[in-house]
């Protein structure tokens, strides 16, 4: 089995250096690449002003997150949430800095940056030269994303898993056979394999082919 987490984050700002914060997180666990319905999902108190910018992004005021908890109430139950699972992340480079600087500044170990699996430098392999946003890839993709009017990380992370999956190949991604008489035929299509039917003459076959071509002149099969 194999179990992996699709990660996002909101925060106040763009860099963590600069005094920013997180300000909410949510996690959706895969299990062989599919949702199982599992999720984690927590606004967070900031403990400080909202930036406008900020704000127009995903329209969560300082006001309205002032009756969540702050980070270091959240983060046990986080961690147990991501276990020692792969983390799946949209430009993660971003989410694991916010993520970490939460984590260091409460004397927690932080994530490793190889645990992130990045689904924008994979679609950027993809499709170079490409507008690889989330959006854009499920307009490519064909994910309904009507829901998304702004960003939001549990919203963000259930449309990151379709993307994913798109991404990884569709729902049968390894060309080897999950159970026999199962084959994968690309870009996501599984079809049953019959066992092959006998084929070779049975007795009586062959007595009837030998006396038609007994009837025949000159048959090539005696030349």
């Amino acid at each position: 089995m194999l179990r992996e987490i699709v990660l996002d984050t909101e925060t106040t700002g763009l860099d963590p250096e600069q005094g920013h914060r997180i300000v909410e997180v949510a996690a959706l666990e895969l299990v062989n690449h599919l949702p199982t319905g599992k999720t984690f999902h927590s606004y967070v108190n900031p403990e400080r002003d909202m930036p406008e910018e900020a704000f127009r992004v995903h329209g969560l005021s300082a006001e309205f997150l002032a009756d969540y908890p702050p980070f270091r109430e959240v983060i046990d139950p986080f961690l147990e949430f991501l276990a020692d699972s792969p983390l799946v992340i949209h430009n993660a480079t971003f989410d694991v800095r916010f993520l970490n600087a939460e984590l260091a500044r409460h004397g927690r170990e932080v994530l490793a940056p190889g645990r992130a699996i990045d689904t924008l430098l994979m679609a950027q392999r993809r499709f170079p030269g490409a507008p690889n946003n989330l959006d854009a890839l499920c307009r490519r993709f064909g994910v309904d994303n009507s829901a998304r009017t702004l960003h939001g990380a549990l919203v963000d992370c259930a449309l990151l898993a379709e993307v994913y999956l798109h991404l990884i190949g569709g729902r049968q991604t390894a060309l080897g056979l999950d159970r026999p008489g199962v084959r994968s035929a690309g870009r996501g299509i599984v079809r049953e394999v019959r066992p092959p039917r006998p084929h070779a003459p049975s007795p009586e076959e062959l007595a009837a082919h030998a006396a038609f071509v007994a009837k025949l002149e000159n048959p090539v099969w005696n030349s």
